[in-house]
């Protein structure tokens, strides 16, 4: 299966806000944007680098949405194939040309 696929169908699964692989164009007030940015692979072990981009109203609700993707991310290790999900970074990413709230995380994912 293709870890784009788990990653989000994991996420959607325990998050109580929408997540999408592209922005809606119908875009809710809260969701989460995942976007793959980077892989490779050793040994027949892959990683991949995703970034979780947190939308809301405001941009301490999209620290606190941020929070909960965080805390959700980390648990992918209980989805079968991969093997480690570690944080790097988070921050604020608020769309300087919408103005739109955002937090994003990056984490990286072992799996095969």
């Amino acid at each position: 299966m293709m870890i784009e696929y788990t990653v989000l169908k994991y996420l959607s699964d325990h998050l109580d806000v929408p997540c999408h692989m592209m922005r809606p164009e119908c875009a809710p007030d809260k969701y989460v944007l995942i976007e793959k940015t980077g892989g490779s692979k050793e040994n027949h072990i892959s990683e991949s680098t995703f970034a979780f981009q947190s939308y809301a109203p405001t941009l301490l609700e999209a620290a606190e949405l941020n929070e909960q993707v965080k805390a959700v991310a980390e648990e992918l290790i209980h989805c079968d194939g991969i093997t480690k999900s570690e944080y790097q970074t988070d921050y604020n990413f608020t769309n300087t040309a919408s103005k739109q709230p955002r937090y994003q995380a990056v984490f990286d994912i072992t799996h095969y």
